[in-house]
């Protein structure tokens, strides 16, 4: 049975946010996004999970999609980590019997992911980062503030008209986020230009990346304090972050379950959805006994 993909409104700890949901079997999945996207990005991830059955609950981090902007003062990764821990907190609570969680995050998520998961006072039952942002240099803010697209839209003299504006921003989108630009699936770039309609829009995306960056380093990461069990998956043609850097996670975590996908770029719950949704099932099924 296919199970129906609710959008609604949430607040996670003091944040509202906007939520996709699946009701549905087995341990609750909760799902987190990247830098300057949205809960839409699962959208294709959570069709198949909906047909497997499966509970799951994707949201909008604070200062992105439809959810609260982030806080003017304090740290932002805290910020990200205490909202993180309160959908984890909730997505238990909504499953029977309070089962244990699987927390997955792209980029942005998955580095919070990682940061969640130092604390042992959660109900997860274990992790996906999905090329987590932060383990070496993180170029991916560099390549997105050069991006040739980019600077011309902060560079025009006039406003821009909103459908203009998202097509700027998919056209960057389409070149760093894909391995195979052209082949990216036209209902994904509108789901995630449907959130940046607006020069203003933009620029505060990328305030929120120049404040979010001095904090996303190697030495904010505990992976040694990470006890629960580690799915790691990233594309080989991710040119925002490169692979190379699951070397600190495997090093830290020894017993860490990496999958590399062939011909992938930066994001594959969207351009590998069956790929990605087969790696993930087959880790929980694995590691959560209550989802047989």
């Amino acid at each position: 049975m296919r199970e129906p993909l609710v959008e609604h409104d949430l607040t996670l700890g003091g944040v509202r946010t906007r939520a996709l949901e699946l009701e549905g079997d087995g341990p609750p999945l909760v799902l987190l996004h990247g830098f300057a996207d949205s809960a839409d990005t699962w959208r294709r991830a959570l069709d198949l999970l909906a047909r497997r059955g499966r509970r799951a609950l994707a949201v909008d981090l604070p200062g992105y999609g439809r959810a609260d902007p982030l806080e003017v003062d304090g740290s932002v990764l805290d910020q990200y980590r205490a909202f993180a821990r309160a959908a984890v907190v909730y997505a238990s609570e909504q499953s029977a019997a309070g089962a244990d969680v699987v927390l997955a995050g792209n980029s942005l998520g998955g580095a919070v992911a990682l940061r969640v998961a130092e604390d042992d006072d959660l109900p997860l039952a274990g992790i996906v980062p999905v090329a987590p942002a932060g383990l070496d240099m993180p170029r991916w803010f560099a390549l997105i503030e050069r991006d040739p697209f980019v600077r011309g839209l902060l560079a025009a003299p006039v406003p821009l008209p909103a459908p203009l504006v998202r097509t700027v921003v998919g056209q960057a989108y389409r070149t760093l986020a894909f391995a195979k630009p052209r082949a990216a699936a036209a209902e994904v770039v509108a789901a995630f230009t449907e959130h940046h309609r607006s020069r203003a829009a933009v620029a505060q995306i990328l305030a929120n990346g120049r404040r979010l960056l001095p904090e996303l380093t190697l030495e904010s990461f505990r992976l040694a304090d990470v006890t629960v069990p580690v799915l790691l998956i990233w594309g080989d043609r991710d040119r925002m972050v490169a692979h190379s850097g699951a070397r600190h996670v495997i090093d830290a975590l020894p017993d860490t379950t990496y999958v590399l996908l062939d011909g992938v770029g930066h994001c594959p719950q969207v351009e590998a959805p069956e790929r990605f949704v087969a790696a993930l099932e087959d880790f929980t099924m694995r590691h959560t006994p209550s989802s047989t």
